[in-house]
């Protein structure tokens, strides 16, 4: 078994355009006298490596809390792409996925410098994708994200974004993506990790 960490660390972590940083604090520390370290943090809940829940972009949308785990855990399929990609590429990708793990091909996750097109969002919504995930902040375009995100959340896909995936061959892995419990919320920062059953 190899477990690949494909997130990022919180405090070093890439920051969508115009979200705060996260910042720590030390309220305790043992070098100053304190019996035990303690620290805080403020932090967006889009920093870094999260997912988005439907009530990001839906007024009654579902919230992080609301969401199934399901969606999160379970077997996924690695794909690399690069550049847009195109309805057509998501079928590409959805075949591929089938192919080797029929269960694999409900969680699609997208290695490389790739955007979303709504066409090809429509393609992994109507086909019941429970999860997307890919390594940029945002699943659509960075300059106009709502229309990709409004056609899978409003499928209740689960968006992964800022996952990395430089380490990780294509194939069918474990993925545990789940979300941090925050009641109300739009999204929510997660350790994501994928397990590769068969390597030692």
């Amino acid at each position: 078994m190899k477990i690949y960490d494909i997130s990022q660390e919180v405090f070093g972590c890439e920051v969508y355009p115009g979200d705060p940083s996260p910042e720590k604090y030390a309220l305790k520390r043992m070098s100053e006298g304190a019996m035990y370290n303690l620290t805080a943090f403020r932090m967006c809940a889009h920093n870094g490596t999260h997912v988005d829940a439907p009530f990001h972009f839906y007024r009654d949308g579902k919230t992080v809390d609301q969401t199934e785990l399901e969606r999160y855990i379970g077997p996924a399929y690695v794909a690399e792409q690069e550049g847009d990609i195109t309805a057509q590429d998501a079928a590409a990708v959805l075949k591929k996925a089938r192919a080797a793990d029929r269960g694999a091909a409900e969680r699609i996750l997208v290695k490389g410098r790739a955007v979303l097109t709504a066409d090809a969002a429509r393609v992994f919504a109507e086909t019941g994708v429970l999860l997307y995930g890919n390594e940029s902040q945002s699943v659509g375009p960075v300059d106009a994200p709502a229309e990709v995100h409004r056609i899978l959340l409003g499928a209740e896909t689960a968006l992964l974004e800022g996952i990395r995936l430089g380490e990780v061959p294509e194939g069918v892995y474990f993925l545990n993506a789940a979300p941090v419990n925050l009641s109300g919320a739009d999204g929510a920062p997660c350790r994501a990790v994928l397990v590769d059953m068969e390597k030692k």
